[in-house]
């Protein structure tokens, strides 16, 4: 037999080898797929998961999007840049933890951009759409839609929360948050019943990583404490009767575990349509990288127990089965 031949059939058979493992692939695994990704944003459109995270990078190079989408948990397929620098012209650089949201037929793309430090520079957080959760996505305003340190709250880490079609942003990083209420369009703010515009809801610990869900008629509040460099990165929770709160913390959820990974925090939380079934979306460091960009994207179960405390979340490396959505 030629020697071309035997070494075509060798490429063939460790192809099928590799589709075949794919294809009996029983869980994730952690991460859920390659690359240095952290700060993630999760969605359900349709029956299709959906995982917006930031491109784990020198700030200066971070100046895209991607994002991946599976209908099982299992198998993730990459849609590559999505949104960049191209589309937002006045964003130069720390393009960060975007969040999403649908209504009607547009999906929309909050972000965090440029790390502003003062009111004197130029960034803040800024809004893109788009007709499909893959992009293209567009600026929608060419200017940000939140550009000032307000409440000494950082313009970044922007969460989008629908509650029966009222829409708040709720964000912020040096340890304070802010939430302010949406416009019908996402084109600005609309004041509060008091006249304020933006409120302030920092709970005890607060960092950074602002989320919100409701569940059974209460508000959890999760965010993340600690530095994001380090092993004592972690997310910790409360619970309210609205989304103003008052929140008062109740316990860390997720943390590192020095036998798996370090630095796990700033998350997104998923819940199974008709369901209370739910999944926690984070990043964390690998135990062999030092790199404080080295951050990865990884998914694990998350409990309640009977007073609707939310159990600490164990973190593995084998990630979660195929679920789909039915």
């Amino acid at each position: 037999m030629k020697l071309r031949t035997i070494l075509l059939m060798g490429v063939l058979a460790a192809s099928t080898q590799l589709a075949s493992a794919q294809e009996k692939k029983e869980t994730s695994g952690n991460p859920i797929f390659e690359g240095w990704y952290a700060d993630p944003e999760a969605a359900i459109f349709g029956k299709t998961f959906w995982v917006y995270p930031t491109y784990s990078a020198p700030y200066n190079q971070q100046v895209k999007f991607d994002a991946f989408s599976s209908t099982d948990l299992v198998h993730w397929t990459k849609h590559p840049s999505i949104v960049d620098t191209s589309a937002l012209k006045w964003v130069k650089r720390a393009l960060w933890a975007p969040a999403i949201t649908k209504k009607g037929n547009k999906y929309y793309l909050f972000f965090g951009a440029n790390d502003i430090q003062n009111n004197n520079e130029y960034g803040g957080i800024g809004v893109a759409v788009s007709d499909n959760p893959a992009g293209p996505f567009k600026d929608l305003l060419g200017k940000p839609l939140i550009d000032k340190i307000i409440n000494k709250a950082q313009p970044i880490d922007q969460f989008v929360f629908n509650d029966n079609g009222k829409y708040y942003i709720i964000y912020g990083g040096w340890g304070q948050c802010n939430i302010a209420q949406l416009n019908k369009d996402f084109t600005g703010l609309v004041p509060f019943e008091n006249g304020e515009t933006y409120k302030l809801i920092t709970p005890e610990g607060y960092v950074e990583g602002p989320v919100m869900f409701k569940r059974k008629g209460k508000y959890y509040f999760m965010w993340s404490e600690g530095g994001w460099t380090g092993p004592d990165y972690r997310v910790a929770y409360a619970i309210g009767d609205s989304p103003v709160g008052p929140f008062k913390r109740i316990n860390t959820i997720l943390k590192q575990d020095p036998t798996i990974a370090t630095g796990a925090g700033h998350h997104a939380m998923v819940n199974i349509p008709g369901t209370d079934e739910w999944y926690i979306i984070y990043h964390r460091r690998p135990l062999t990288e030092t790199d404080g960009n080295h951050r990865a994207t990884c998914i694990d179960r998350i409990y309640f127990d009977e007073n609707g405390e939310i159990k600490p979340v164990k973190i593995t490396n084998e990630g979660v089965p195929a679920r789909m959505i039915k």
